[in-house]
């Protein structure tokens, strides 16, 4: 019997449902915090996320709330919110949230606004929570289908990592425990921009061949940032680095991935963003990148395109054309 026998996610998205899915497949109560009091009834009545996640039969011993109290009283948090939006939910959690209580980080971005990482926004607002970051090649209906699926876990204290890799974990759900935390939050972060630009070429038609070269050049821009920051390079080669990125990078099921593709085909960011329920969290993450890696003396090219791109402060081929010209030098 797990000692987290109750789980609490805050979030109602198409991720935040897929981990209360797994959960409940390693046999664990789980209570929904959602936003939209449609989510909560459409899960609550008919057992499916039709918003979010239509056309996946959630388990019974799933529950959703509008409440944050409902989700907080559970034995250990998930937290699933946009990364934009972790610091206010964080903030009004402020001091309900019990002393000791381990929040697993499952959001990828950096705050645009601060330039931080989730770990370091948990420590300003929630200082009491026993951090965690869950991160790794894993889109949302495959977990929710039970497909195989293998993430990193991090935490820094090993036992701890365990419990929770016990609470949640289930054959087709494997995760992989690490202690690097700031290693597994990079590698969330830097490829969700990696995507949007993997995206471009591809939607621009320059072939499979630059779509390779983008995401080996793009994977040494991950790791220049993340040591930086002070993380592991063994943790940017695993799952939640290297493994992500190939996957984000690769298929049009990622909101990054096909916003890229989007733009890369001459659509308009305002218009692609427009039609989208979920949040594509490169778009936001990408300015701030940059703004960090400036801070840190770190080269991001293809990083600062993509900002640029976003920003409007570049049109998609000019911007191909200023990475194409840069100098030849050694790998």
């Amino acid at each position: 019997m797990s000692e987290f026998a109750k789980i609490g996610i805050l979030g109602g998205g198409a991720w935040g449902t897929a981990l209360a899915q797994t959960c409940a497949r390693a046999g664990r109560e789980v209570t929904m915090w959602v936003r939209e009091p449609e989510v909560m009834d459409s899960i609550n009545q008919t057992h499916e996320n039709k918003l979010f996640l239509p056309g996946f039969a959630l388990k019974s011993t799933i529950a959703a709330s509008t409440d944050l109290d409902a989700a907080l009283s559970a034995d250990a948090i998930l937290s699933v919110i946009p990364a934009q939006h972790t610091r206010s939910v964080f903030t009004e959690i402020g001091k309900c949230l019990p002393e000791g209580k381990p929040v697993l980080l499952c959001s990828k971005g950096i705050e645009q606004s601060t330039g931080k990482l989730m770990t370091e926004i948990l420590a300003e607002t929630l200082p009491q929570a026993l951090p965690a970051v869950l991160s790794g090649p894993s889109f949302a209906v495959d977990v929710a289908a039970g497909l195989p699926a293998a993430v990193t876990l991090a935490c820094k204290d090993a036992v701890l990592g365990r419990k929770l890799m016990l609470a949640i974990g289930t054959p087709s759900f494997r995760p992989y425990l690490a202690n690097d935390l700031i290693g597994a939050e990079v590698g969330g972060a830097v490829k969700n921009v990696l995507a949007i630009a993997c995206g471009i070429v591809l939607g621009r038609k320059l072939g499979q061949s630059a779509h390779a070269a983008l995401i080996t050049r793009g994977f040494a821009e991950m790791v220049r940032l993340g040591l930086a920051l002070g993380a592991n390079p063994e943790t940017l080669r695993g799952l939640c680095g290297l493994g992500d990125l190939v996957l984000t990078c690769s298929s049009a099921t990622s909101r990054n991935m096909s916003c890229g593709l989007a733009l890369g085909e001459g659509k308009p960011l305002n218009e692609i963003l427009s039609g989208r329920l979920a949040v594509t969290e490169g778009v936001a993450s990408a300015p701030a990148m940059v703004e960090l890696a400036a801070k840190l003396d770190v080269e991001m090219p293809i990083t600062e395109a993509v900002a640029a791109i976003i920003a409007g402060q570049l049109d998609v081929d000019k911007a191909i054309h200023a990475l194409l010209a840069r100098p030849l030098r050694s790998e």
